[in-house]
């Protein structure tokens, strides 16, 4: 399956649902990064954890999904944009200990900023309660949006940096019936296993899960790995240092600038902070 999510809806029950499939944007994102295996696996399901959350917003913005905890990994981001563009970035500060989501994150808060290009920015903040980041997304869906929402999502990096993912939720209706809607469906989602949501069609896999159910699904968007950095936005930034800085690295003769994102590095030679340095 390529790099696409599907939404989907259950035109008999209150519930919409979404399918969600990364590898070569994957691929993408973690290439020039040399994170450990357990870190790749987190970012992979937030990545298609914020493939899912993007295509619940009506409107065209961007999200920002963000663990920031006390454990090994201090800081784990992903962005995305209605367009289904993302990229993530990890920051780890100590070395791991574990491989589960508490060992890697420990205790801290999921960060969920929504940012429309026209409207208010939100943001909602839980602690970290469960002891995966599905669990935790739906707490937040919970608290946040009073949305009723099962997440699954498996990851296979170690062979092919891939994974995927599959929700369904509530849609803002009557709650009490579509609550027995969801619990229905749940029932029957809960079976799918990691090799048949990796491996299978989307057709296929809705198909198996809720044959005996009328599922419209829509055409599938596609998901790309996007970072947008450059010279010129390294050049605004070092802009927004100020002289003294720019002095000093003047100084040195020259100066890198890394991407965190995808590691690409830009070059400052002497005369480029020259020129930066006379127009502060």
């Amino acid at each position: 399956m390529s790099d696409a999510l599907i939404r989907f809806l259950f035109q008999q029950k209150h519930v919409r649902g979404e399918l969600a499939y990364v590898q070569q944007s994957l691929n993408q994102m973690l290439e020039h990064h040399q994170y450990p295996l357990p870190v790749k696996q987190l970012l992979a399901e937030l990545v298609v954890a914020t493939s899912l959350l993007t295509a619940t917003l009506k409107f065209e913005g961007e999200i920002a999904v963000q663990l920031q905890g006390d454990g090994p990994v201090r800081f784990a981001a992903v962005n995305g944009t209605h367009a289904q563009a993302f990229r993530g970035v990890v920051r780890l500060q100590a070395e791991l200990t574990g491989e589960s989501f508490r060992d890697l994150v420990g205790n801290g808060y999921l960060v969920v900023t929504i940012t429309p290009n026209q409207g208010e920015r939100y943001q909602g903040i839980i602690p970290l309660t469960g002891d995966s980041l599905t669990s935790t997304l739906e707490a937040y869906f919970a608290q946040s949006e009073q949305l009723p929402t099962r997440l699954y999502i498996f990851t296979d990096i170690q062979q092919h940096n891939r994974a995927a993912g599959l929700m369904l939720q509530v849609l803002p209706v009557e709650q009490e019936k579509a609550r027995q809607d969801f619990a229905d469906l749940v029932v029957l989602s809960d079976t799918i296993t990691a090799a048949e949501l990796l491996d299978l069609e989307p057709e296929v896999v809705l198909h198996r899960l809720f044959h005996q159910e009328s599922v419209e699904v829509f055409p599938a968007q596609g998901i790309s790995f996007v970072c947008g950095c450059s010279k010129q936005k390294c050049e605004a930034a070092l802009f927004s240092l100020g002289r003294a800085v720019v002095a000093e690295q003047l100084a040195m003769g020259g100066l890198d600038m890394a991407c965190e994102y995808c590691n690409a590095s830009y070059h400052f030679s002497a005369d480029d902070l020259q020129l930066i340095h006379d127009q502060l």
